[in-house]
Formats: C-alpha cells, structure tokens, sequence
C-alpha cells in the first residue's frame, strides 16, 4: 500500500501540521480522526487496512488527518468565542491548505468528507458548510450539536451561543436552511450515517436524519446493534459506507 507522511508549517493555524497519505489514486477521502485524535490512530487501529482493497485498487485515496481539537472545543481554560475561533481556523485550514494538496496529487474530482465520533461532527458539518467541494459525506458514531449535555458529554462551550455556534451545528441550523443554492447542493451531497441503537448519542442521530428529511435532503440512515462506537465496529462500517 502506498503510504505518504506530510508535515508542514500551517500559516493559518500557526504551528506544524500532520498527516498520512494512503494510496495513489481514485476518490479523495478525507479523514478526520475521533475526539483529540491523531492522524495515525486510524492506522493504529487496523481501520486504515480494512480499506486496503480499496486502496491497492485505486478506488479511494485517504487523507488521515490531525485534530486541534485540545486547542478548540476541548480547550476548557479558553474563552467559548476563542475556542469557535481556533476551530473556524482549523476549517480554513481544511478548505485552504489541505483540499489544494489532495488535488495538486490527485485530480479525482470526488471528494468525500469521512469521520467516526467528534470526527463525524468534523466531516459533516465542514461538508454541509461547504457542499459545493465535496460529493460524498459519512458520519459515524457522530453528535451533530455539541452545545447540549447528552448523557455524561457536557455542553462544551459552557452555555455560550452566538450566531457562529448556530452555524457550526448541523442540528441547530439545518432546520432554518433557506430554499436556495447551498441547500440545493447540499441535497445533491451523497450523505450516510451511522449509530448504535445503544449509542449515547443515538437520539441526537434520529433526530437529525428526521431534519434532513424534512428539508428534502435524501440520505442513508443506519442503526447498529449495540453501542457500535468502537475501532472494531468502524472497521465494518467504513469499506460498507465509503
């Protein structure tokens, strides 16, 4: 399997970011790790060789991506509005710096936004963000709105709301989304999720994919036995959803 490591300096985040590369050709996948995750986790986790056929084969490419998340949402010493702010530089990242790598190697022009736990929120809200860059969307074992307590999972910006908050999470602001291009191109979006039945965050899952129903966004909703949030089970899910 060909396996590239990257690491260069981000001018918008202001310090060295990492990731792997596997594979040389097809759909350009981008990866995003679960909760202050690394982007070698998914590798570490024998997730990345339960792809290998799609790889070797030249279906997909994958971008294992490095997390900030320690320095955004899970920065609990910082202020909310600073924590939105070092995550909105993280999206820039993303959409500036490593979305132009994927297509100075690959010109593929599928590109789908992947991710398993806070990566799920990752991939689906920069997709719905952006639908115009992307053709392919997967979120497992996700929660798609970080400011209500769900079980033992805080609200993590401590209460604080602004429009920035309403427009990062998907099921806060989908509801209200305008008839007008951005939808439109949101429900041209190839879009899959997946939770266990059991899953903390099962709820906020159903209630989801019952708001992309109602705004006429087409997609696939799966329910697993159990709680399904764990290495092994995404190890099933991706090479069926990617």
């Amino acid at each position: 399997m060909v396996r590239e490591y990257h690491k260069w300096y981000s001018e918008r985040l202001q310090r060295d970011m990492e990731l792997l590369v596997y594979g040389y050709a097809g759909a350009r996948v981008l990866l995003f790790p679960t909760r202050t995750g690394r982007y070698f986790d998914y590798e570490n986790w024998n997730i990345i060789q339960s792809l290998q056929h799609f790889i070797e084969n030249g279906y997909i490419q994958v971008y294992a991506l490095d997390s900030i998340d320690q320095e955004s949402f899970y920065c609990f010493w910082a202020h909310p509005a600073g924590r939105l702010e070092r995550h909105i530089q993280y999206e820039n990242y993303i959409l500036n710096e490593v979305i132009p790598l994927t297509r100075v190697k690959n010109d593929n022009p599928c590109l789908m936004s992947v991710g398993c736990s806070m990566g799920a929120f990752h991939a689906v809200t920069v997709a719905l963000r952006h639908p115009h860059l992307f053709s392919k969307v997967v979120g497992m074992s996700g929660r798609y709105d970080l400011t209500t307590q769900i079980g033992m999972y805080d609200n993590l910006l401590n209460g604080y709301f602004d429009d920035t908050v309403h427009y990062l999470m998907p099921t806060r602001y989908v509801p209200y989304m305008p008839e007008g291009e951005q939808l439109n191109r949101i429900r041209q979006l190839d879009i899959t999720i997946a939770i266990g039945r059991d899953d903390v965050f099962h709820s906020n899952n159903h209630d989801f994919s019952t708001t992309l129903w109602k705004k006429n966004i087409r997609h696939n909703y799966f329910e697993w036995d159990g709680m399904a949030h764990k290495p092994k089970y995404w190890q099933q899910m991706l090479p069926m959803y990617i």
